[in-house]
């Protein structure tokens, strides 16, 4: 074999290997799961992962009311705009910019969707990360202690405000960051979500008033590490 053509060949070996780690992951999620319609699916508010009087530091109320109006109304508002695209795109004479202002509802309720389940999942625990978790995150930050650090600091920062913080692993980048997140509709491209954190006052208001430190303190405390854990 000449050197071209060996050259040809690995090139077109490494470039099948991309092909294929691209579209075997989606070909096992069709055979291991129904696909959703993209435009008939209706979503339906997953239940709480653990006994809302168990939390230390948040009260039943406050996770009752945030699970039934800012979630569970997040739920049916983007059930909703799926149903009003669809029928927008039926009709020929929807103008392109307003079709669009629905599909930007659909992100933003699809985002608050999403992050609302990942937040009540990664709750319920006793707060403390395994030692090879905190190995693991401590490698990427240099300690344990300097990713919370950080992580508490940006949460501080949405204090009085709103967003998301989320611990998340950059798939493209290969790297495991912390994240400061405006709204539903800022996540960073291609990462993986491993622990989210609400910081709308709705979150923490009910309880804590303007004292967003408090509410942090007590999210530590609650956070179910196992959850995170499997994210990884």
């Amino acid at each position: 074999m000449s050197e071209s053509t060996r050259r040809d060949f690995i090139q077109g070996t490494a470039a099948l290997s991309v092909l294929s780690a691209a579209v075997l992951p989606l070909a096992a999620a069709a055979e291991s799961t129904k696909m959703n319609s993209a435009f008939d699916y209706q979503h339906s508010p997953v239940a709480l992962p653990f006994d809302a009087k168990a939390l230390k530091g948040i009260s039943e109320k406050l996770i009752q009311s945030h699970w039934e109006n800012n979630y569970s109304g997040a739920v049916k508002a983007l059930n909703l705009v799926r149903g009003r695209l669809t029928q927008a795109l039926g009709d020929q004479n929807t103008p392109p910019y307003v079709y669009n202002g629905l599909k930007r509802e659909q992100l933003f309720r699809t985002g608050s969707v999403v992050l609302h389940e990942l937040y009540f999942a990664n709750l319920g625990g006793d707060g403390k990360a395994s030692a090879d978790l905190r190995t693991r995150i401590g490698g990427a930050f240099g300690s344990f202690d300097a990713w919370e650090s950080e992580f508490r600091k940006i949460a501080q920062g949405l204090g009085g405000g709103s967003g998301w913080v989320i611990l998340g692993y950059n798939e493209q980048l290969k790297v495991l960051e912390n994240y400061w997140m405006a709204d539903h509709a800022t996540a960073p491209a291609w990462t993986r979500p491993l622990l989210v954190l609400d910081m709308y006052e709705h979150a923490y208001q009910m309880d804590y008033g303007a004292a967003a430190a408090k509410y942090i303190d007590a999210f530590f405390a609650n956070i179910n590490w196992e959850s995170v854990a499997k994210r990884a």
